[in-house]
């Protein structure tokens, strides 16, 4: 209770925060700009940007928001949206103004959602190349929180891909090394390494394949990070990867160089119903080879694409959770696991959530033996307040995206974690105002 009572201070900082609250997922505006920042950065010509921002902007009542800010900055953004909409609109009213601007106004106004779309972008991501991420670590304001690294990416579609992915990876980890400083595991960072960006058919069909050519990449990469005493975490994939991703885990811990070192992790999605079992599998696998394995759970990235598998297959089940609420549910249980397999476990949250926070701390029983995560350019606020009391974790993560700026990419992460920031957004407005949750709600 205390620490959600802390967070109403907290939900207000940063302009972020304060433009997100303004422009919710409920209002026209704020899907107009959801939808906008999305489709911005993949339009390939000037004249169809500009009929996509008079498409967002046109229609949307800007006006009613002006002012409605503490943030100043906020207020200014709206006026220049509502400046915006006056240029593009095709309304009579607006007539006089277009024909004063006709051939400088869409320029203008095109040129500056672009420079919006990447100042957003420099939110969310910490930058272009591992050398700028690293660099932008050591500034005052993310000061107390270490880092994981990860390359925003797709899987392999190639061998080429497979290739150059797998440089990426090594160039990453051998700065990250470098600028990581004397500081032990867990606090030491870390990267996150994609198996399908490995191999171009990472698939059950080509396990075999996969087995012979995967696994000495990965082990190589493994190695590297063990160089450094870095934290070396498998992502998550789809679920019919998931036993060829334990497959490929198994083999790479039983390299014997790797013996003796703790940095070895994965990704668990909380919204997949084998999420228990998978904790089990690690435990096993962590008894087994005698060392501490890291794990982070998530509640999951994949939810549209595995229930639309399993409609499209005729499956008579799903192999997530289709209500948000049990996910939660599956989140808090496998959260409860993990912290009861400390120390042969290292459990790391990754969660924006204040509940979700809440609920890990008091479940912990003391504040060793784990840590939070989150998401850079989300969820400051709330691990600010953490890291300030003596008796909460002082190990707070966050997930450091880097290799963004390929346009299509950034807009589809801008995407996403617009939708997550919004929901949280919206969670913490739901605290400020209101004393108590809903009977049946469980957020994660």
């Amino acid at each position: 209770t205390g620490l959600l009572s802390d967070l109403r201070t907290a939900q207000s900082s940063g302009w972020v925060n304060q433009f997100l609250q303004e422009y919710q997922l409920n209002t026209s505006e704020g899907v107009a700009l959801l939808s906008l920042a999305e489709a911005f950065l993949r339009v390939p010509d000037p004249e169809t940007a500009d009929a996509l921002i008079a498409d967002k902007l046109g229609d949307a009542d800007w006006r009613a928001h002006a002012g409605k800010s503490a943030s100043g900055l906020v207020n200014a953004g709206t006026w220049g949206l509502v400046i915006g909409r006056a240029l593009v609109s095709e309304r009579e009213t607006a007539g006089t103004l277009r024909r004063l601007v006709a051939r400088a106004g869409e320029p203008f106004v095109r040129q500056a959602v672009g420079a919006a779309m990447k100042m957003m972008g420099e939110i969310f991501v910490m930058g272009r190349t591992i050398d700028e991420a690293t660099k932008r670590m050591t500034k005052p304001e993310n000061k107390g929180f270490a880092a994981s690294f990860d390359m925003l990416g797709e899987g392999a579609r190639t061998a080429g891909d497979a290739q150059r992915y797998l440089q990426s990876y090594s160039d990453a980890i051998a700065a990250i090394g470098k600028a990581a400083g004397n500081s032990k595991l867990p606090e030491r960072p870390g990267i996150s390494v994609k198996l399908s960006a490995l191999h171009p058919r990472y698939d059950a069909l080509s396990q075999e394949r996969v087995m012979r050519e995967l696994v000495p990449r990965v082990i190589e990469l493994a190695r590297q990070a063990k160089s450094h005493d870095l934290n070396f975490t498998v992502d998550a994939e789809e679920c019919d990867r998931l036993e060829l991703s334990l497959d490929v885990i198994a083999a790479v811990v039983a390299d014997p160089e790797l013996a003796g070192w703790d940095g070895f992790g994965l990704a668990i999605q909380a919204y997949h119903k084998r999420a228990s079992a998978v904790i089990d599998w690690i435990a096993g696998l962590a008894r087994h080879h005698d060392r501490r394995f890291m794990v982070r759970l998530v509640k999951g990235a994949y939810w549209d694409t595995e229930v639309k598998r399993a409609q499209e297959r005729g499956l008579e089940g799903y192999p997530v959770f289709t209500r948000k609420a049990m996910s939660d549910l599956n989140y808090e249980a496998c959260a409860r696991q993990l912290l009861a397999l400390r120390p042969l476990i290292y459990p790391q949250f990754a969660t924006h959530n204040a509940l979700t926070v809440a609920a890990i701390i008091a479940a912990a029983n003391g504040p060793e033996g784990y840590e939070f995560q989150r998401l850079h350019g989300m969820g400051e606020g709330v691990y600010r307040e953490v890291l300030k009391n003596p008796l909460l974790p002082t190990a707070v993560t966050f997930d450091v995206l880097i290799d963004a700026w390929n346009e299509g990419r950034l807009g589809r992460y801008l995407l996403n974690s617009f939708v997550v920031a919004f929901a949280v957004t919206g969670l913490l407005r739901f605290f400020c105002t209101r004393r108590q949750l809903p009977e049946n709600y469980r957020g994660a």
